[in-house]
């Protein structure tokens, strides 16, 4: 019984991180395409369905990490997985005028590039039972460069959203009301961008030390 429900686990890891390494794919070629010819105003509206699908598809991962599916750290992956909804779809998606921004661009290809990587390395070692060294480097090396790259532009265009959020007042709750509570999004914005001050250097140092941990019992195998 242990044996079939490892096989099904494996069967449904390999599935899932194929499919969501197909949507990433799919979300560099258009934006690759989009810069190419239109240039970088018009690359979120050429990414935004695929985007918004495969960036919402990893709520799943929180779940696997939950249920023990996978051997990753949920106090690890929730901030990852929240930081990154919180700009799909808080930011970008609920504020139009910021989607034509030039840091769109290298959000998404920051973005894509990473997952396209990540999501083939486990892929492979769950449909083959390993990954080539080749590929495990990629995957615990190219985030020194995109990590950066992807924060920068994702504490970007979450500053550039500030006026958009303050003139709007979407998603705020004025007092009174019967729930007898307010909250305002400008500040949550805010603590938001308070919050990856200290947070994404903490971040960046466990991904380091993964990275080690990973290239040394490669060499040692």
């Amino acid at each position: 019984m242990a044996g079939v429900l490892s096989a099904l686990t494996r069967i449904y890891l390999s599935l899932y991180n194929w499919t969501v390494f197909f949507g990433w794919l799919q979300v560099f070629y258009l934006a690759v395409k989009t810069l190419k010819e239109s240039g970088y105003e018009h690359v979120y509206d050429a990414v935004e369905k695929p985007l918004l699908l495969a960036q919402t598809a990893a709520i799943l991962e929180i779940f696997h990490g939950l249920v023990g599916l996978v051997r990753s750290p949920v106090s690890a992956t929730l901030p990852q997985i929240g930081s990154r909804l919180y700009v799909t779809w808080g930011i970008l998606w609920s504020f139009p005028e910021l989607q034509s921004h030039i840091l769109v661009s290298s959000l998404v290809i920051s973005w894509s590039i990473t997952e396209i990587i990540r999501y083939s390395f486990f892929g492979t070692k769950e449909a083959f039972g390993s990954a080539p060294s080749w590929l495990l480097w990629l995957r615990y090396s190219t985030f020194l460069l995109l990590y950066p790259s992807g924060i920068t532009s994702e504490v970007g265009l979450i500053y550039n959203a500030l006026p958009y959020i303050k003139e709007s007042g979407k998603y705020c709750l004025r007092m009174p009301n019967k729930w007898n509570y307010s909250f305002d999004y400008y500040y949550a914005a805010l603590v938001v961008l308070g919050i990856y001050v200290p947070g994404n250097p903490h971040m960046y140092g466990y991904m380091l030390g993964q990275r080690k941990k990973a290239l040394s019992k490669s060499k040692k195998e």
